[in-house]
């Protein structure tokens, strides 16, 4: 595992624990950080969307099934203004000492323009990132992804639960 870099994003697939490794490695640092997680919203049994919470408390909706607009990934409309409303600002470090979580670039997070310029200014920053990625994405996220500065870890079932002691001790 390279862990050199400055700017560390975990990729795997849907499910496989991403977040949850990011969350369980915060939870391990006495570092500041801000930024933002994403979750899934359900009905029952049923995923119907997903939400973006800031590490602040703040909390609104990334994409959902009933939601109208232009922006649209298989069965959801992203909501372009939840984006900007609230994960471009908690990614946007207010001391070079912060932490700076984004979960994650991903192709709905991706149609904001203002989110892929402040996740470009973040990693040409001083801060640290911890963030998530998607495994396969556009031209945007193959660039992040191809950065000297970033280190891309792949998440798997035999690695998930050993990630979050790794990733901290790199980060303290």
């Amino acid at each position: 595992m390279n862990l050199a870099a400055k700017n560390l994003f975990l990729t795997g697939p849907p499910g496989i624990g991403k977040t949850t490794v990011i969350q369980r490695t915060v939870e391990r640092l006495s570092v500041v950080a801000r930024g933002f997680y994403t979750r899934e919203l359900r009905e029952g049994s049923r995923r119907v969307g997903f939400s973006i919470i800031t590490l602040d408390g703040r909390e609104g909706i990334l994409a959902h099934v009933d939601a109208t607009g232009k922006h649209r990934v298989g069965q959801y409309t992203v909501n372009l203004q939840d984006i900007e409303r609230l994960a471009v600002p908690a990614m946007t470090p207010r001391s070079p000492d912060e932490l700076v979580i984004i979960d994650e670039v991903g192709k709905m997070e991706c149609f904001s323009e203002a989110f892929r310029k402040a996740v470009i200014a973040v990693l040409d920053s001083p801060n640290r990132v911890l963030g998530t990625i998607a495994a396969k994405g556009s031209a945007f996220i193959e660039s992040v992804k191809q950065r000297k500065d970033v280190s891309v870890l792949t998440v798997t079932p035999s690695n998930r639960d050993s990630l979050p002691e790794e990733l901290a001790a790199k980060l303290r």
